[in-house]
């Protein structure tokens, strides 16, 4: 009797278990936007283990997120989630450099719609290697392009006959970076350094053949500083200096210097000349030094010298301080 009724227990349990494992189903969920196009016509939810639904937006202006087919697993789960459908538009993502756009803070936009976008210093739009430029929202929901900006950097300098850029060029490559390099043989660098600007690095090219330059040329009124050679190399410079009582002009674009740039000097000399006055000048004018301690007869450019009227002559004009520009003066006339 005992055996009996263990036995019966069993397959009391046996029986239990058949049914709980028939009941396993999927339930289904609602719909927005949404209609079952294949698997849902003479069947309800719940859905047994096995059935796949298919959909498709109410709309054709609607996009899917989410799986287009689902089926109902043996657990009672579907292998995806329900799909939805949403209106098609664009999102302008924030990133981490700033954006500016032109239409006040919008940030949504329907296929057709464009924005203007513009990166923030020091950074430029992905991929393109520029600031600024407009982005479309397609029918699909994807922009034309990836409005997005990143921050500006220089790429490993190639087909500039730089020695070995992947070992001197690596670190720092933002924008205002500088770079030590070498130039393969029969190249010479164009600067001593390289700097990353949004052109790229500069100088443009970082190395080329060296052209040298010859004897540095003759400047009127004045000589080099030191003894020249017969050949300069490019970025080598000579000084000058001007013949005694002439003045240096320093002010752009002249300077003192004169450099070799690939076979060529480049620069600007000039030497302003000084102004003289004799004795006969002034007796034809009626004129004299007006200061017996400062009997100069030249003064150098930018620099003066008074007269005064000779005894028994005069003039109606009080301008008798007249300064020097570059050999030229002006005398008062005394009768």
């Amino acid at each position: 009797m005992k055996y009996c009724e263990i036995f019966i227990f069993l397959l009391l349990m046996i029986m239990d278990a058949s049914t709980n494992a028939q009941e396993v189903t999927c339930e289904g969920e609602q719909l927005i936007n949404v209609d079952i196009l294949i698997g849902h016509p003479g069947i309800n939810s719940p859905y047994k283990p096995g059935h796949v639904l298919v959909f498709r937006c109410t709309d054709v202006n609607l996009k899917m997120y989410g799986q287009r087919a689902i089926e109902c697993l043996s657990n009672g789960k579907w292998d995806h989630p329900y799909p939805r459908c949403e209106e098609v538009t664009c999102e302008l993502k924030s990133t981490t450099f700033e954006i500016k756009n032109n239409t006040e803070g919008k940030t949504i936009f329907r296929p057709g719609e464009s924005v203007e976008i513009t990166c923030s210093k020091k950074s430029w739009l992905f991929f393109t290697q520029t600031t600024s430029r407009s982005f479309t929202c397609k029918d699909n929901g994807e922009w034309n392009y990836i409005p997005g900006c990143e921050e500006i950097r220089c790429e490993f300098p190639r087909d500039q006959h730089v020695y070995r850029p992947c070992d001197y060029f690596r670190g720092d490559m933002k924008l205002g970076a500088k770079q030590n390099y070498y130039c393969m043989s029969g190249y010479d660098k164009m600067a001593e350094e390289a700097t990353c600007t949004e052109d790229g690095w500069t100088p443009k090219p970082l190395c080329a053949i060296l052209r040298k330059c010859g004897p540095p040329p003759h400047v009127n009124d004045s000589d080099t500083k030191d003894m020249t050679k017969k050949e300069y190399r490019t970025g080598e410079r000579v000084e000058y200096m001007c013949f005694s009582k002439y003045t240096l002009d320093e002010h752009p674009p002249f300077s003192k210097y004169l450099t070799c740039q690939q076979g060529q000097w480049s620069g600007n000399i000039k030497c302003l000349k000084p102004c003289t006055v004799t004795k006969e000048i002034m007796d034809k004018r009626g004129i004299e030094l007006a200061y017996a301690d400062q009997q100069k007869m030249f003064t150098p450019h930018n620099d003066h010298i008074t007269f005064k009227c000779q005894r028994g002559k005069y003039t109606r004009s009080t301008d008798f301080r007249q300064q020097c520009n570059d050999g030229e003066m002006t005398l008062p006339q005394c009768v």
